[in-house]
Parts: structure tokens; C-alpha cells; sequence
């Protein structure tokens, strides 16, 4: 069996060498070959056991040969780097940790469609990591979990942005003595809505046209950034009685 070429989006070891010595002259093959048995890249390899490199693992070996040889970063941070590029956090700066992304709010502070694609959920913390971000404490973020209000995910890292929004929302309710118990029919009107959205996704999801799943998603995106828009108008509404 034959290596695939850089055209097919993959390279072998060799190619991937020649490639990266344009940049880092001085880099051996056996440092490649090292990196792999250090765990900072895992390139694919085929029933023969050639190593098979995606543009991706090429890009995060120069990240990493670059951590080296710039800023003498030993592997250990590196690996630390790489584990937060991972879990979608942003390129850490030299003087600081990983920073969490911004949300994807619009701009009068409401969720956007895009709040509700799939892709902004790539982001995964820890519990560190979240109650630091939300400025929360570990026992308020026990009480979201126990009324379903955070749901963590398997892993080590479970939390995404999510989690962290809803955190600091309640957290900011709590100031008004509105306590996470108090938020179960939040959690219940929110699943009704999810099921609403479902009964019409459903049906363009089980269609054999191409590009189905696509629309379904698209459509999933759009009625719950609608429904979050009704929501938050009737509440507006309904408090005119109060006044």
C-alpha cells in the first residue's frame, strides 16, 4: 500500500518532515517520531502501520515546534497548551493561562442563532475551570446540577459554554434572592419548547433528500433563537400589568 500524497489532505512522515524543515531547519525526523510517543500529535496509521499526518496534526506539530524553539517551553506545558487548543479555549498567551471565548450573544445580550449552533459547544472546561469563569462557588454549582439547570458531560473536562451562561445567569438571580429551586419551571418550559422544535425537526431529519440533516440543523438554530426572542417579549409584555 502507498502513503497518500499531500494532495489526497494527507502526508507521510517524510513528507511532513520536508515540509516543516522549510521553517525549522534543524528538526530531525527522530523528533518527530518523539512527539507522536509523547502524546502531543497522533497521526493516523493504516493496516500496515504507516503514520498517515492530516493537515491539522501538521499544523499542531509547528505549533508545538514553534512553543519550543521560541519561547523554550518544555513538553509538559506544550502538551498543556494543545489539551486547552482541544477543548476549544483560545490560544493561551505566554504570560497566562487559556482564555475562554467569548459567548455568542447578540448584541442587546440575548443568545443569537448562532448561540444554538452545535459548534459553539466544542468549548469543555473543568469544574476549576467553570466556577473560575462564571464566579461561582462549588456550592451553588451543585445546586444547578441537582435541579438539572447544568448538565455535565462525560470527561474530564464537562463543561462548555452553556454551562457557563447559565451559571452566571443564576448567579445574578441569586442576588435577587431567586435561588435555583426556584428556576424548575424555567427548566420545565425550556424541555416543552425543545420538544415543540423537535416535532418539527423531526420530520425534515427522516427525509432521504440530500441535505437533510443540514436543514434540520439549520431549522433547529433558527426556531429556538425565535422562541428565546417570544419568550423574552412576553415576559416584557406581561410586566406592563405591573406598572
Amino acid at each position: 500500500m502507498t502513503e497518500a500524497s499531500p494532495a489526497a489532505g494527507t502526508m507521510n512522515i517524510g513528507e511532513v518532515h520536508a515540509r516543516l524543515r522549510e521553517d525549522f531547519p534543524s528538526l530531525e525526523l527522530s523528533k518527530l517520531r518523539y512527539f507522536e510517543a509523547m502524546d502531543l500529535v497522533k497521526p493516523h496509521r493504516t493496516p500496515a502501520g504507516y503514520r498517515k499526518y492530516s493537515r491539522d496534526d501538521i499544523e499542531r506539530l509547528r505549533y508545538a515546534l514553534t512553543l519550543q524553539r521560541d519561547h523554550h517551553l518544555p513538553l509538559k506545558v506544550i502538551r498543556e497548551h494543545l489539551d486547552a487548543l482541544d477543548r476549544g479555549l483560545e490560544p493561551p498567551t505566554l504570560t497566562s493561562g487559556p482564555q475562554v471565548p467569548r459567548l455568542a450573544l447578540a448584541a442587546d445580550g440575548f443568545p443569537s442563532a448562532r448561540s444554538f449552533d452545535p459548534e459553539n459547544s466544542r468549548l469543555r472546561l473543568t469544574r476549576r475551570e467553570l466556577l473560575a469563569t462564571a464566579e461561582i462557588d462549588d456550592e451553588l454549582l451543585g445546586e444547578l446540577e441537582s435541579f438539572g439547570l447544568v448538565v455535565p458531560r462525560p470527561g474530564s473536562a464537562p463543561y462548555d459554554n452553556d454551562a457557563i451562561l447559565i451559571a452566571r445567569t443564576v448567579s445574578e438571580l441569586a442576588e435577587f434572592g431567586i435561588q435555583p429551586r426556584h428556576l424548575r419551571a424555567f427548566k420545565t418550559a425550556a424541555d416543552r419548547e425543545v420538544g415543540l422544535i423537535e416535532q418539527v425537526a423531526a420530520p425534515i431529519r427522516r427525509s432521504r433528500e440530500a441535505g437533510a440533516e443540514g436543514r434540520a440543523e439549520e431549522v433547529v438554530t433558527q426556531i429556538a433563537a425565535l422562541s428565546v426572542r417570544l419568550h423574552a417579549m412576553l415576559v416584557k409584555v406581561g410586566l406592563r400589568g405591573m406598572r
